[in-house]
C-alpha cells in the first residue's frame, strides 16, 4: 500500500498547524519529526513564545488527544496522571482514573517541566522511556507519540540530567525579531481558532512504521564523519544520543518519502546537540553536511538547522525587497524597515557583514534618508 496519501495528509496538517504561528514554523515541524521518530522534544525559551500553541495545533491538525499542563513546586501527581478511584480504594485497591489525563494522551505539552516534584518526575520517566504508566493496580500502555516539554533555561541540577536526557531533540526559541512585529500582531489579531483535522493518527503511525524500515546504511558513513567532526570541535554527544539520532534521520527520510537515508537527511543531528552554544559550534563544524540538507515537507526545520551566518544573511537579504517597497508608502513601512536594520545589526558586527548583506543594509539606510531637495 502506498504511503503517499498519508504523507500528503501529514504535509497539509503541518502547514495548517504552522499557519498563524509567526516564526514558529520550524518548531511545528520538529514536533511532527519527533512524533514520527517516537522521540521527545525539549523547547527552551522565555514564556509567551508560542511553545504550547505549536503542540496544541499539531494535535488538532492530526485529530489527536492532547494533554497540557503547567507544572509547579506544589503540583500533585494526580493533576497529571489522574485521581485515585476512592470507591476502589475503600475496597483496598489503588486504582487511578486516567480518563482525559496524560496516560491517555497522544501528544503532551508540559510547561516548566523541571519544577515538578520527584514523585511526578520519576513516574514521568517511565511514561517517556517505556510508554507505560504504573501506579498501584493501574498498569496501562501509554499511546503517547511525542511529549514536548518547555523550560526557561536548561537545569543545572545533576539530579534532573536523567530526565532532560530523555528529550532527544532540543529547540531554542527567542522573542520575535523587530522586522516581523507587524506580522506577529496581524496574526495575533486574527486569532488562532481550532483547526479542522486534516490527517489522522493512523497516518502518523503509517509513516512511523515506514521510518523503522528505512535503510540507514547509505547515510551512516557521513553520519560517523559528522560525529567525529563534532568531537574535534569540542561537542561531545553521549553514546545514547548518537545512536538514537539515527531514529530522527530515519524519520526525516520517511517523511520525505524515501526508503533509504542520504546525506540530505542528516540535518536533525543539529537538534540532538544539547545546548544552544554547542549547536552554534556544530553548525560551524558541519558546513558541508548542512549544505546538503533538504526536505520537501520540513523546510523550516531544515533552515533552522542550517541557520549559520550565511543562511541567516541570505534570509535577511531576501526579506528586504518588499520592505523597501513598503517604505515608500509612509511611516508604517519605514518602521518595518528600521526593524529590519536592527535585526541585521543584532545578528552581525559591521566587520563581519557578508558582502550581499552589506549592500542590502546600505540600500535600506539610503531608503530611510530624507529626500534631497532640488
Amino acid at each position: 500500500m502506498s504511503i503517499d496519501p498519508a504523507l500528503s495528509r501529514l504535509s497539509a496538517a503541518v502547514r495548517a498547524a504552522a499557519s498563524g504561528l509567526v516564526g514558529r514554523e520550524a518548531l511545528v515541524e520538529l514536533v511532527l519529526l519527533a512524533a514520527v521518530a517516537g522521540e521527545h522534544l525539549l523547547v527552551v525559551g522565555p514564556p509567551g513564545t508560542a511553545k504550547s500553541a505549536a503542540v496544541r495545533r499539531v494535535g488538532e491538525a492530526l485529530g489527536a488527544r492532547t494533554f497540557e499542563y503547567l507544572l509547579g513546586r506544589f503540583t500533585e501527581p494526580a493533576e497529571l496522571f489522574g485521581p485515585i478511584d476512592l470507591r476502589r480504594l475503600r475496597e483496598g485497591e489503588l486504582v487511578v482514573e486516567t480518563a482525559g489525563m496524560l496516560p491517555e494522551a497522544e501528544f503532551a505539552f508540559l510547561d516548566e517541566l523541571f519544577l515538578g516534584s520527584t514523585a511526578i518526575l520519576n513516574t514521568l520517566l517511565g511514561v517517556l522511556n517505556d510508554r507505560r504508566f504504573r501506579r498501584g493496580r493501574t498498569e496501562l500502555r501509554v499511546p503517547l507519540r511525542a511529549c514536548v516539554a518547555a523550560c526557561n533555561h536548561l537545569p543545572d541540577d545533576p539530579a534532573l540530567a536523567a530526565l532532560a536526557d530523555r528529550f532527544l531533540l532540543r529547540a531554542f526559541v527567542h522573542p520575535m525579531p523587530d522586522a516581523r512585529l507587524e506580522e506577529l500582531l496581524e496574526a495575533g489579531a486574527a486569532g488562532e481558532g481550532r483547526l479542522v483535522a486534516l490527517a489522522e493518527i493512523s497516518d502518523l503511525d503509517a509513516v512511523s512504521a515506514m521510518a523503522k524500515q528505512v535503510d540507514l546504511g547509505p547515510a551512516r558513513p557521513a553520519l560517523a564523519e559528522a560525529l567525529r567532526a563534532l568531537r574535534a570541535a569540542g561537542v561531545a554527544l553521549s553514546d545514547r544520543r548518537m545512536v538514537r539520532a539515527q531514529r530522527l534521520i530515519a524519520a526525516a527520510a520517511a517523511l520525505a518519502g524515501r526508503g533509504a537515508a542520504s546525506e540530505a537527511d542528516l540535518w536533525p543531528l543539529l537538534s540532538v546537540v544539547p545546548t544552544e552554544a554547542e549547536q552554534a559550534v556544530a553548525r560551524a563544524a558541519l558546513p558541508r553536511l548542512l549544505a546538503e540538507a533538504a526536505h520537501p515537507r520540513l523546510p523550516f526545520a531544515v533552515a533552522a538547522a542550517a541557520d549559520g551566518p550565511a543562511a541567516q544573511a541570505g534570509r535577511l537579504v531576501a526579506e528586504l525587497p518588499p520592505l523597501l517597497a513598503g517604505a515608500l508608502g509612509g511611516e508604517p513601512g519605514r518602521a518595518r524597515l528600521r526593524g529590519w536594520l536592527r535585526d541585521v545589526d543584532v545578528a552581525f558586527a559591521e566587520a563581519d557583514l557578508p558582502e550581499a548583506l552589506r549592500a542590502a543594509r546600505a540600500a535600506a539606510l539610503g531608503a530611510l534618508q530624507p529626500a534631497t531637495q532640488p
